[in-house]
């Protein structure tokens, strides 16, 4: 099977800049997301949120993914209501897709390639981790528990149980209180470009890593980032 988050497995989309190497000793911490940055689910966002607007008899519109790209699990089942008249509670919206998708959290999910050996060599540093979702907590540490990496993290930041999004920086700034570093001195690893624009807007360090949910976005990306590799392999390379 062709892996769609390399280069050899994409077509005219512009490729990512592996700038130069991060000195990771200049930080203290750093806060991961964790859909397309950690673990390679969000194609399946994307099945899941279609399905559930089908199975309900309703087609979407050609600009539905571009537009579910930058919500949380609240803004998500906003749009469903006012847009598709989706005639059900935020909170029963957000659960039934929740359930649609649980069974690919608790046993299929799997790590971006590279993620073990990323942490570990975070870890060395002494920099202290902390996970920032959109996706609802329970879902991504169940994910990241299977998959052995939930120790890396003293924490996992949802927007759900904060209600609020990534196209603000709240919750960037929360995880790294939590942490007790300064903005500063933390790192901010993501593959979605709202969210990258909002941590930049308060003057976080940050690195991107390609996801194809993302790929018409590239450009934009790199001019964003601080760091802009194609996968985590390339990131590593440069500490090899």
């Amino acid at each position: 099977m062709i892996d769609t988050n390399t280069p050899e497995g994409r077509k005219d989309i512009p490729a990512p800049i592996a700038h130069a190497s991060l000195d990771l000793s200049k930080f203290e911490g750093a806060i991961f997301d964790v859909d397309g940055t950690l673990l390679d689910s969000m194609f399946k966002w994307h099945e899941v949120e279609e399905k559930y607007i089908k199975d309900l008899g309703i087609v979407p519109r050609s600009d539905f993914r571009d537009i579910l790209r930058y919500t949380s699990q609240a803004e998500t089942a906003i749009y469903f209501r006012d847009q598709y008249g989706v005639d059900k509670t935020i909170q029963d919206i957000t659960d039934e897709k929740n359930k649609m998708i649980e069974p690919f959290y608790f046993n299929e999910v799997e790590l971006r390639p590279g993620i073990v050996e990323l942490l570990e060599l975070v870890k060395s540093y002494g920099i202290k981790m902390c996970t920032a979702t959109a996706t609802d907590r329970y879902l991504v540490d169940a994910g990241m528990e299977r998959l052995g990496i939930l120790k890396y993290f003293e924490k996992t930041f949802s927007c759900s149980d904060s209600n609020t999004s990534k196209s603000k920086p709240d919750i960037f700034i929360s995880a790294a209180d939590f942490l007790g570093v300064d903005i500063s001195k933390t790192i901010v690893f993501e593959d979605a470009l709202h969210a990258m624009k909002s941590a930049k807007s308060v003057g976080f360090t940050v690195v991107a890593v390609y996801d194809d949910s993302m790929a018409n976005q590239q450009v934009e990306i790199g001019e964003i980032a601080d760091y802009h590799y194609d996968c985590w392999s390339d990131f590593l390379k440069l500490y090899s």
